[in-house]
């Protein structure tokens, strides 16, 4: 079986629609975009790896569903990247193929895209070892190839169509980079599994979201944001079935501000690139600002202490968050030993997030615990928890915080904030009434703008420097 009927049943499905696919103002029909596909695998056949620069064009969906359909890896590159990092991927990838022609590609060999019109007789070939290749962010160290199956990708895909109701008859829209999961294989590859149709705006702006039509919208809350900002937009989406939320934790505040103007809160969920998402609220359940819900079917979670003792599930007690899930990816690609740093000795996966659990089951997450899990005093401190009560105040826009050396404590807790009308003193006494002593902030440092990745995620390794 070829992987795209494997992963993506829907796109060959009928009957077909000639906008089933769309990006910006180009639109193509399932059948029209298969028979691209196909020749896209045709062009490359013999090669083990290839590499695109994802851009916000139906040339990148039909490389990156042409590389699947080759039974080939395929590696998805940031067209923002810079030199270092992309030449990093590329020999870390091994890949011996640049699908287009990016003004970089130097001597590196090139194949054209197809374009859509063309021969519409679509012939797979079956075999290979399909898999995708996201690199991580490299904030730890160089960026690693995730290496993703089409089971692992399936099987995420239809947890997240039972979670949200998600069926063929459904509009997504986003407008989120194509070389991250929550784009790329959420957000393109879901709507090709379900069978329903995709929309990418290209930029995730307000207006594009409001005048798209969809039922279905993704979304990080940096784009929430601006959506609530734009009263006219925001009232454009009120007749979508779902909105989405995720890459970065939602404020509780934005939260009711989408339920405020857009008539419901988003679904939030909770994933990583290695074990894709595995923690979501539901479309027919209850949705808690600041809580990213139950574990998908299928996913178990724990969280523990720094000595591997499973802590209570009672809200209270922050630890690193560990899974044990079908979406799990093959490994690091060349890295056998990164891959086995991640798991413990009796089986479970390593996220590194902190987290608690509710006894409900509810989680919330924390942040890192590289730098959201703060040693204080003694005591073990979630930078998460500060972070919403500081955003509670009417005059804090964002908020990351942060742990610093101290010969006391051993970690001092420091906010980074972006205010207007406000001071130190009045946000010390703001988040006292909130926060136990040990939790507030020893030092607030006011800042025009926090430091954001591509989705929105704050970089808390750049603050202070």
């Amino acid at each position: 079986m070829n992987a795209l009927e494997l992963l993506l049943p829907g796109l060959l499905a009928g009957p077909d629609d000639p906008a089933a696919v769309r990006v910006g103002s180009d639109a193509v029909s399932r059948e029209a975009l298969l028979a691209a596909a196909a020749v896209c695998a045709d062009r490359i056949a013999g090669a083990s790896t290839v590499a695109i620069e994802a851009r916000p064009e139906l040339a990148t969906v039909i490389g990156v569903l042409g590389g699947l359909a080759a039974g080939v890896r395929v590696v998805p590159i940031a067209p923002d990247a810079g030199p270092l990092e992309r030449d990093h991927v590329l020999a870390d990838s091994a890949a011996e193929v640049i699908l287009g022609r990016p003004d970089w590609a130097g001597s590196l060999r090139c194949v054209d895209l197809p374009t859509v019109g063309g021969s519409t007789a679509a012939t797979l070939p079956t075999g290979g070892a399909a898999r995708l290749v996201m690199y991580t962010s490299g904030t730890t160290g160089p960026p690693k190839g995730v290496v993703l199956s089409p089971e692992a990708l399936a099987a995420d895909l239809d947890a997240l169509a039972a979670a949200w109701d998600w069926t063929a008859e459904d509009t997504l829209v986003h407008g989120l980079p194509l070389f991250h999961v929550h784009g790329l294989v959420l957000g393109l590859l879901g709507a090709l599994r379900q069978g329903s149709r995709f929309v990418h705006t290209v930029r995730p702006t307000p207006a594009a979201y409001a005048a798209a039509g969809g039922s279905l919208y993704f979304g990080v809350p940096t784009v929430w944001s601006r959506v609530v900002a734009d009263p006219a937009a925001a009232a454009a989406l009120r007749g979508a079935r779902l909105l989405v939320s995720g890459s970065a934790g939602l404020p509780a505040a934005l939260s009711d501000e989408l339920m405020h103007h857009c008539g419901q809160r988003p679904v939030e969920r909770y994933g990583m690139t290695e074990t894709l998402i595995t923690v979501s609220s539901r479309a027919a359940g209850e949705r808690r600002a600041g809580e990213v819900g139950v574990p998908l079917p299928g996913v178990t979670t724990r969280v523990v202490a720094d000595d591997g003792t499973e802590l209570p599930a009672d809200g209270q007690n922050p630890g690193e968050l560990q899974v044990r899930t079908p979406t799990m990816f093959d490994g690091y690609l060349g890295r056998p030993e990164a891959t086995a740093a991640c798991w413990t000795a009796d089986g479970w996966f390593r996220t590194g997030d902190v987290a608690t659990v509710g006894p409900d089951g509810w989680h919330r997450i924390l942040g890192r615990a590289s730098v959201d899990l703060i040693k204080s005093g003694g005591y073990r401190i979630g930078a998460g928890e500060i972070e919403a009560a500081l955003l509670t105040h009417p005059g804090v826009g964002e908020a990351a915080v942060v742990g610093e050396p101290d010969p006391e404590l051993g970690q001092r807790i420091v906010a980074y904030v972006v205010a207007h009308g406000v001071d130190a003193a009045a946000l010390e006494s703001h988040v006292a009434q909130a926060l136990s002593v040990h939790k507030r902030p020893r030092r607030i440092v006011f800042v025009a703008e926090l430091p954001r990745n591509a989705l929105g995620k704050v970089q808390k390794t750049r603050l202070g420097s």
